[in-house]
């Protein structure tokens, strides 16, 4: 999978933090996406624990993200294949429940351009860059950041701010 080292120092260096819906909890979102950039499963697994603890309305789809990169990082064929199903199984419910979050669509193009042909996991790509391209600028500032700087190695979805 293509991601890249700019994508962690960006978001270790960004001090923005998003606030859980229940109790005081927080959700650390340059810590989520560096995770999603990071080649080490330590890091991955660290982020998984960290969304365990929280009751985020969207943590299902951040747990599904980060088991469907665990997958491609795992070392056996079946725990790839299980890894990758179960995170599946997490992001498409979230986004059936919220069909207009765009980060979860991008989180979900993330994961289909890089997701190896085997597992079939592209059928909403055009669809997906269509409606992140479409909202845009109605995004956060740091959403706007996050999906410009991946923009920049991506193959399929091009934006410029």
């Amino acid at each position: 999978m293509r991601f890249s080292v700019f994508f962690s120092l960006f978001f270790l260096l960004t001090g923005i933090v998003a606030k859980g819906t229940e109790k005081e909890q927080t959700f650390d979102k340059p810590s989520f996406y560096a995770a999603m950039s990071s080649d080490k499963l330590d890091v991955i697994n660290k982020q998984l624990n960290s969304l365990k603890s929280l009751s985020l309305e969207e943590k299902e789809a951040y747990e599904g993200a980060l088991l469907m990169r665990k997958s491609g990082l795992a070392k056996n064929a079946n725990e790839k294949l299980s890894l990758f199903k179960s995170g599946r199984s997490k992001l498409e419910a979230a986004i059936t429940k919220n069909m207009d979050n765009i980060e979860f669509r991008f989180l979900r193009v993330i994961i289909q351009e890089n997701a190896p042909r085997i597992v079939k996991y592209k059928k909403e790509l055009e669809s997906d860059v269509k409606l992140i391209r479409t909202n845009f600028k109605n995004l956060s500032v740091f959403l706007q950041q996050v999906i410009n700087d991946y923009s920049k190695n991506s193959a399929v979805l091009k934006i410029t701010l």
